[in-house]
């Protein structure tokens, strides 16, 4: 009978602490990282841009060159480059899925090839001397999805995108210092442009699509 009654208060103890770990745990947890995610709804969903029309374009936590077809006017500030899937492409655009590390190293040729080549094109795009092309042109990032460039890298696209839009060096160069975020915290990293951001903001955007 001692035996049974010990047995049982040891059961009764154990399915009083899995009911209060299952109510910590698999009930207020979750709402409390629910609820805390609610504070900033737009990036709890992936900060979804939307065009003038409501279509969700793009995110402004992921940057996807924007393409346009070979000898087409480019309207587009564009982002760093992706992380290529490839040894033998220097350039993987348009295509989040090349956000795939290259595991090329600083002492790689292939990848001082890459730079080489993407410091010409980019200096032919934007019709300056390849000297004047800034690091994070020919560089990709570590996620390889980066969004945003350096202020210098944008200010070498501003002629280019001011003059296929149509549009004014001064009012273009306005809009880049709007999408100009300063340091995180005000101290960690540099300022940069969110190049999603900037690009919607120019009314350029994907195919167009019924709004939610």
């Amino acid at each position: 009978m001692r035996f049974a009654h010990g047995f049982l208060r040891q059961m009764l103890a154990g399915f009083a602490v899995l009911a209060v770990f299952t109510a910590v745990l698999g009930v207020g947890y979750p709402v409390a990282v629910w609820a805390v995610s609610r504070l900033d709804t737009e990036s709890a969903e992936g900060s979804p841009l939307r065009d003038a029309a409501g279509c969700v374009v793009g995110s402004s936590l992921v940057g996807v060159d924007p393409q346009v077809p070979d000898g087409q006017p480019d309207p587009y500030f564009h982002p760093r480059v992706t992380g290529s899937v490839a040894d033998d492409d220097a350039f993987a655009p348009g295509d989040p899925s090349a956000a795939l590390p290259t595991n090329q190293g600083p002492s790689s040729e292939t990848l001082a090839s890459f730079v080489q080549q993407r410091r010409a094109a980019v200096a032919a795009r934007e019709n300056v001397d390849p000297s004047l092309v800034p690091v994070d042109a020919v560089t990709g990032s570590g996620s390889g999805i980066d969004p945003d460039i350096s202020p210098a890298y944008a200010a070498l696209q501003i002629p280019r995108v001011a003059e296929v839009n149509g549009l004014s060096v001064t009012d273009v160069r306005a809009l880049v210092n709007d999408y100009t975020h300063g340091p995180q915290y005000g101290v960690l990293g540099a300022a940069v442009v969110n190049v999603p951001q900037l690009n919607v903001a120019l009314g350029l955007t994907a195919p167009h699509c019924s709004p939610d």
